[in-house]
């Protein structure tokens, strides 16, 4: 199982988040993933870099494999998309994934278009990877559909095209994709019911295929401080994902969530001091056949959370790898 070190573009400028995957690396994590936004969660975190731009310097800057979480058909048309991702793949071979979702309105929702209902996004999310996948095979594309292409071509290609991966929150969508993707990735919920999950990517026609999942913690030497600050930065995300994908602007996010407990924070982090705690965690999703974990430390304390887990938890699981 690798262990990667996820990149919050919502919660710390671009140039600091580089000097963190640098760190990372020096550490111990094997690999790295970025989210990519227009708009951070809530304004309390007050950053939203442009996630490829940075991906560029990230991997010139380090050794380590990365992968992006995005969402064509909308803010991105595929075949920028595509483009992109060959760019970045021929630059770097073998060492970038993209996972392809249908996205947020909060980031979507600033072309003016009308957000489309979950069926519907999916459908645009299939055919921007049939789109994708052709223009990577160097295909001429048209297609009139959710997405409209006209005689486009993708003149700089890898050699390898690289790892489409699909993203999914529930079971019923992790089924849905498994045909068409390389692998997937998801959230990481209790290692019982992700199992769920798993299996019904398996079910779906992923069995084989590479399981990621972003792990959300707030690891912190002090345990008040973990809390507290997990829930100034991601208290939006106890609520279910229907509801976090339609709303539109980070004051909702805030307005919606600022009722709540910081007590409720427990019920949807991994929050502990205690480094054994993350290390038995880790085993558990080694257990259930996870492929990679990226660890996205929610509060803004990075630099100890890189250098404690480098030298207490790591250890476990790349020597693991290396025998």
């Amino acid at each position: 199982m690798i262990i990667g070190y996820h990149n919050s573009h919502e919660q710390f400028p671009p140039s600091e988040l580089l000097e963190l995957v640098q760190m990372a690396e020096k550490f111990g994590f094997k690999a790295a993933n970025s989210s990519d936004h227009f708009n951070p969660w809530i304004e309390e975190q007050g950053e939203s870099g442009f996630a490829w731009s940075w991906l560029g310097a990230a991997l010139q800057a380090t050794s380590l494999p990365f992968g992006v979480v995005c969402a064509p058909g909308q803010r991105y048309h595929p075949a920028i998309i595509a483009q992109a991702a060959a760019t970045l793949s021929e630059m770097y071979p073998n060492r970038f994934w993209v996972a392809l979702g249908s996205g947020q309105q909060l980031n979507e929702g600033i072309t003016g278009d009308k957000w489309p209902i979950k069926t519907i996004r999916n459908e645009r999310l299939k055919e921007s990877a049939e789109i994708i996948r052709r223009l990577w095979a160097g295909e001429i594309v048209n297609y009139q559909g959710l997405v409209q292409i006209e005689d486009a071509k993708l003149y700089t290609r890898p050699t390898h095209p690289p790892k489409m991966i699909g993203a999914a929150i529930t079971a019923k969508t992790a089924e849905w994709l498994a045909k068409w993707v390389d692998g997937l990735i998801t959230v990481g919920k209790p290692p019982s019911e992700l199992n769920k999950t798993i299996k019904a990517f398996q079910k779906g026609g992923g069995k084989g295929k590479p399981v990621y999942i972003k792990l959300a913690i707030s690891y912190h030497i002090d345990e008040e401080k973990a809390l507290k600050d997990a829930y100034k930065q991601w208290k939006p995300h106890v609520f279910a994902n229907y509801i976090t994908t339609n709303l539109r602007y980070p004051q909702q996010f805030a307005e919606i969530s600022k009722y709540l407990d910081p007590e409720i924070m427990y019920d949807e982090l991994n929050i502990s001091t205690d480094l054994d705690d993350y290390v038995e965690l880790l085993h558990q999703y080694l257990k259930i056949k996870v492929d990679h974990v990226y660890l996205h430390n929610v509060n803004t304390e990075q630099k100890q959370f890189i250098q404690d887990f480098g030298e207490n938890v790591l250890p476990h699981f790349n020597s693991l790898k290396e025998e």
